[in-house]
């Protein structure tokens, strides 16, 4: 019993639901002595739930762990998004102020492809009919001009009672300095409409711009009930099924928050899975000592790439979800949220291919999911996907994959290649294999480089750290289009995101617009908001860490006067004086400098919202592993044919059980490592070895 409550104290679990697959990783033990376990198991889309209990039991099974054992569970899902891009969320009604009701469908009158004719746009989560107004008006000073016509609103209760809606975003003009009206009248809608859940824009994004806001507000409002549901329904099974531990979520910017706070906020949740991945690389980054690394996550449905330099991943306060026109900038849904920069495109395993009408082979963005899955999964699925093109080029074994326990259907994988594929190009399978896996690489490559461009970055010269279940296969292929001579593939990379879980902090960050110029800049005013904006977000994250000594992050989102964006600019947290302004603005240039290279002398600079960040400690990393033994050559397991897309032919390759490479292990391209969640395949132009933690680290070999 002693020893039980021992290894309670220290035994950790992350789970992450993603389209495809549910990952859980598992750590037991104290820094230095950690054993790590890890499921991976198929989503069940209609209760994830299930699915997330049932690939728990397994890991905890593996350990000999009983569900008492455990001292946290970090969650993250794809729900929320899911909801959103299937449009299978709420009945949502949005009120706003009398003459603003179409501004979520006006958005910003601008193109996002500016020569096609026939555009198409979004469509707002709230249709027309559910777009209510109330006369009420407050001034950019948060000033009443006009009071708030409470009848109108105990009208407006009656009207949306009888329209049976389930949920309700309140958003009024400049609600983010002044919120007084959105909080009466959720006060006055709640007393009649009983169950119906409320979201005030002034709370889930309180910054000017009132489209985005608008919008972010009508996203959370839109999945919340079903979040709500999901979560108090899985916090339910979880305790009923004896696990008595603390449950957190992950956030879109990488922190940790409570179910509580999960369930008022769901939209924060949207990139949660994702977010995870990002950690995970920062995590490698930093253990490898790796300054310029880029993060590839690519699992069953999407892929995700995302630049960190000096351990730091980017970070964004505006995202876009439901992208409706080949991903590109501008066609989805804006939302205001703390988020971990990173593109992210229809590139995963369960991604489908097919033949276009001008006879080119095109990969996803639709992906076949769970339900039915690829061709080869034998659930019922007839279109070809990534992970068929992998199965037909001798990538995956059919019979070892998912370490055995999910045996692979080739001949519906050959039928489903052949009939949308090779026949219809008239191309050998193999070829059809070859183009659906080139295609998904160039993909994911040219993704990669226009991120480092808009970011103002280089994607060459960095090290490609590569994780989920189907990024190991095709990172080497995705190296070389980038020119990288580096990739990194790390232990337990199958469920990456699911340990990125386990190395984010409790934290909690809040925005607040408050317009300061800086050559008048109000000290007073800044540190009255600022210190609100801390004591709000320490709250939170004391419910999850209440006596752990808590950090603070400060920036700004700062311009030129006249300019249309702002930019992000760290600044020190302390009391600020009148004369700190000039320290702020020579941050501004700094931050200025390096994303344009320039600055402009002799304009205003204003800072539009401030934001503070709240964490808890993150937890202790991994102790210092011994020195790396000297090399010695890998015993191969054993060899199969696999295709070389170099050579256009298949090759007898020699194929290493990974669990049986010890550090130190030196092994050459072309090879495949296999293992439970995923295989590595090592490129002809790369040499491999076993690194002192055990990963997978290949550099090309020199001319």
């Amino acid at each position: 019993m002693a020893e039980g409550k021992k290894r309670a104290s220290e035994a950790r679990l992350g789970v992450d639901i993603g389209g495809t697959f549910t990952d859980v990783a598992l750590e037991v033990g104290g820094n230095g002595a950690k054993q790590r376990y890890s499921a991976k198991i198929l989503t069940t889309p209609q209760a994830p739930e299930r699915g997330v209990l049932a690939a728990i039991n397994a890991v905890l099974s593996e350990a000999s762990l009983a569900p008492g054992d455990l001292d946290l569970i970090i969650h993250g899902t794809t729900l929320a998004t899911n909801a959103i891009i299937e449009r299978k969320g709420a009945k949502t009604a949005l009120v706003t102020t009398e003459g603003f009701r179409d501004t979520i469908e006006i958005r910003h009158e601008n193109r996002f492809e500016q020569y096609d004719v026939n555009i198409d746009l979004p469509p707002p989560l709230v249709p027309r009919r559910l777009r209510r107004v109330v006369p009420e008006r407050v001034d950019a000073r948060g000033r009443v001009v006009r009071p708030l016509d409470e009848g109108a609103v105990e009208m407006l209760a009656e009207r949306l009672a009888a329209d049976g809606v389930e949920s309700v975003a309140i958003g009024f003009l400049h609600s983010y300095v002044n919120p007084v009206h959105e909080e009466r009248t959720r006060e006055l809608l709640a007393k009649r409409l009983r169950g119906v859940t409320m979201t005030l824009s002034s709370e889930v994004s309180p910054e000017m711009r009132e489209y985005e806001r608008l919008s972010t507000a009508c996203a959370n409002a839109y999945v919340q009930p079903m979040m709500g549901r999901y979560l108090v329904n899985l916090e339910s099974l979880l305790q009923d099924t004896g696990f008595n531990c603390p449950l957190f979520l992950m956030t879109s910017g990488g922190g940790l928050t409570t179910v509580e706070t999960a369930i008022r906020f769901p939209v924060r949740l949207v990139e949660s899975g994702p977010a995870g991945g990002a950690i995970f690389a920062v995590h490698i980054a930093r253990q490898c000592g790796l300054g310029k690394v880029l993060s590839y996550d690519m699992g069953g449905t999407t892929a995700k790439i995302c630049l960190i330099d000096e351990f730091q991943p980017q970070t964004s306060r505006a995202f876009e979800v439901a992208r409706v026109y080949r991903f590109k900038k501008g066609s989805g849904l804006p939302l205001r949220i703390p988020v971990i920069e990173m593109v992210e495109i229809g590139a995963g395993g369960g991604s489908i291919a097919r033949v276009d009408p001008l006879k080119r082979i095109t990969v996803g963005p639709d992906s076949a999911g769970a339900d039915p899955g690829p061709a080869c999964y034998g659930r019922g699925g007839a279109l070809p996907s990534v992970t068929d093109a992998d199965l037909l080029l001798g990538r995956i074994d059919p019979t070892g994959f998912s370490g055995g326990r999910m045996a692979l259907d080739r001949a519906a994988a050959e039928a489903a290649m052949k009939k949308e594929i090779g026949d219809k190009l008239d191309l050998a399978l193999e070829v059809a294999a070859l183009g659906v896996s080139e295609i998904v690489d160039e993909n994911m490559a040219n993704a990669a480089r226009v991120h480092a461009i808009e970011s103002g970055k280089d994607a060459r010269g960095r090290t490609l750290v590569a994780f989920g279940g189907a990024a190991p296969l095709h990172a080497a292929r995705m190296a070389d289009k980038l020119g990288l001579d580096r990739v990194l593939v790390p232990s337990n990379a199958g469920v990456g995101s699911a340990v990125g879980f386990l190395r984010a902090p409790i934290s909690y960050e809040i925005v607040r617009s408050q317009l300061q110029r800086l050559d008048n800049f109000a000290a007073e005013a800044a540190n009255s908001l600022l210190a609100s904006m801390y004591d709000e977000a320490a709250a939170i994250v004391r419910r999850g860490a209440p006596d752990a000594a808590l950090a603070e992050t400060r920036s700004a989102l700062m311009r030129y006067r006249g300019q249309g964006h702002e930019i992000a600019v760290p600044l020190t947290p302390k009391t600020y004086r009148r004369e700190d302004a000039a320290e702020i603005q020579a941050a501004f240039e700094d931050a200025y400098r390096r994303l344009y290279s320039r600055v402009i002398p002799g304009v205003e600079v204003e800072v539009l919202s401030w934001v503070v960040l709240v964490a808890a400690p993150a937890p202790v990393e991994d102790a210092a592993p011994p020195a790396t033994p000297p090399g010695f050559a890998a015993s191969e397991a054993r060899h199969r044919a696999v295709f070389d897309p170099e050579t256009g032919e298949f090759v007898e390759v020699a194929i290493y059980e990974r669990p049986a490479l010890a550090p130190g292990a030196t092994l050459n391209g072309p090879a495949v490592v296999v293992e439970d969640e995923t295989s590595t395949v090592i490129g002809r132009n790369f040499d491999a070895r076993i690194d002192a933690f055990g990963y997978i680290e290949m550099t090309r070999r020199s001319a």
